[in-house]
């Protein structure tokens, strides 16, 4: 096991954020108002009226997964964070799985972005019919736009962010004071002004509503992954993926209920976009902000998206798993082909479903399969926490309420519980929704996941678990193995105990 020397250290990124950098990349990531105008139209036509019950059983075992990402975060932190965390409490070859499952959730999350950015950048621009040649060339600006922000190092990417999302915030509240100040004038969906009608209940349609409301919940743990890049690594990771969780949620209970009481499910179902399609029938001069906020939400969802992988696809380089060129620091001290390369793959993916239509199917199926993914790595995270206050910190000398340990213990098992039992769900009832061979791709991938890790196992290839010491870490008072020798508890969790997997 490898420990860094952080002076001088050629693997280190630059210490430079804060807590309110750390929260409002948190809250950005989510892109509330991208995700929605992405991701609406398919959830109201899973759920109808029941897209906010949907959201707030999905965002129940997230919020939940905002502390147990703190906890975790308070002893591994880590430019790795969910990956390196299994493979200091779980073990390697465990941890080499759920890297494959990181990969799938964030890869194929980037290119559904690009092609909206690109006709929400025209839509703006009064663009009226979409030319394919310049959906290209958007798609193209916008992705060297984001590999500028994020090349051009962390801090800057930060500012950038806090811009973006300033205009973002704008949207939510004028959707917000317009929408309830406006309310007693419809009564489109939620019938008599009631927020949760349970007439017509879907069962199926929520299920997979709630999977797809998982790419709408997530993101706000990219402080997780920043974590080697804040000056407090194991002080303000998690607080703020905490506040950007909660942030989130109350943004989406502003939105939804306005959205579904002053349109029509109809409409809602076959616009391409529910947030303008509430705007054009609830006031259509704020469509110019409307749009604006889109491109702003999108575009900063791009590459916060993009910036999680890289960490990941970073760590993963140091560890001796992925190709050495992952783990390359530009002068900026940011991984630069971990940046450029997943940029550069998710550019050609969307020119492969341009020029060859026929892929178009298979990869929007393939591209549905990041909200499982995505739900699979919380799973995941959950396990590794069970393992971690059942298995090792229970040999740790300090104090129950230090971390409030038996609560999060609690709290893992209820979300290992609850998203284990929604993805077993999802090949239920995925086919009927997303499409027949859903299943079929979605357990190819799986699959595919599994090769890798035995194809690591096999080839007997040297792999590394990469850990930095930093100087505001928390005291964790050494104690006896076995063996009568003393080892700092979980400083090295390959030492402590033999590895489950």
């Amino acid at each position: 096991m490898e420990r860094s020397n952080l002076t001088g250290d050629k693997n280190k990124l630059h210490q430079i954020l804060k807590l309110f950098d750390l929260s409002s990349l948190s809250i950005s990531s989510v892109a509330p108002i991208f995700s929605i105008a992405a991701a609406g139209t398919s959830m109201v036509q899973s759920a109808g009226l029941f897209v906010p019950l949907a959201i707030g059983l999905i965002a129940l075992p997230f919020l939940i997964s905002s502390w147990i990402f703190l906890t975790l975060n308070k002893h591994f932190p880590n430019a790795g964070a969910s990956y390196h965390w299994s493979r200091r409490i779980v073990g390697i070859n465990y941890s080499n799985f759920q890297a494959w499952i990181i990969i799938m959730a964030y890869f194929w999350s980037i290119p559904p972005i690009l092609i909206p950015a690109s006709r929400f950048t025209l839509d703006l621009l009064g663009f009226n019919q979409f030319n394919v040649s310049y959906e290209i060339l958007f798609a193209l600006i916008w992705t060297v736009f984001a590999g500028f922000v994020l090349l051009y190092g962390t801090k800057l990417t930060a500012i950038v962010t806090q811009i973006f999302l300033f205009v973002e915030i704008i949207a939510v509240l004028l959707i917000g004071v317009i929408g309830y100040s406006i309310w007693d004038k419809f009564s489109y969906g939620m019938h008599s002004g009631n927020i949760f009608s349970f007439s017509n209940f879907n069962l199926s349609g929520i299920i997979v509503c709630m999977i797809i409301g998982a790419t709408i919940v997530d993101g706000w743990e990219i402080d997780s992954y920043a974590s080697e890049e804040s000056k407090q690594p194991k002080l303000t990771p998690g607080k703020s993926g905490i506040i950007g969780a909660i942030m989130v949620v109350v943004y989406y209970y502003i939105i939804w209920p306005v959205l579904l009481h002053e349109t029509s499910l109809k409409t809602l179902k076959s616009s391409p976009d529910v947030l303008l399609a509430w705007a054009n029938n609830a006031n259509p001069s704020i469509l110019p902000v409307m749009k604006l906020a889109l491109v702003a939400s999108t575009a900063g969802s791009l590459w916060l998206t993009t910036f999680i992988l890289s960490r990941a696809l970073f760590s993963m380089s140091r560890d001796k798993i992925m190709p050495k060129f992952f783990g390359f620091l530009s002068k900026k001290r940011v991984p630069k082909w971990s940046i450029l390369i997943p940029l550069i793959l998710s550019f050609a993916t969307i020119l492969l479903e341009i020029f060859f239509p026929s892929f178009e199917n298979f990869f929007n199926i393939v591209l549905a399969t990041a909200g499982f993914f995505l739900v699979a790595e919380f799973f995941l995270d959950s396990f590794n926490t069970i393992i971690f206050l059942l298995k090792y910190h229970k040999n740790i000398k300090h104090s129950m309420s230090n971390h409030n340990h038996i609560i999060i213990l609690s709290g893992a098992f209820f979300v290992f519980i609850y998203l284990g039992a929604l993805l077993a769900l999802f090949f239920v009832y995925g086919p009927k929704h997303l499409g027949s061979s859903i299943d079929l791709i979605t357990a190819i991938m799986l699959a595919m996941g599994l090769c890798y890790t035995i194809w690591l196992l096999i080839s007997k290839k040297e792999q590394k678990i990469y850990m930095a010491d930093f100087d505001d870490s928390i005291d964790i008072i050494p104690f006896k193995k076995g063996n009568g020798e003393t080892d700092a508890a979980l400083k090295d969790v390959s030492d402590v105990g033999r590895p489950l997997f």
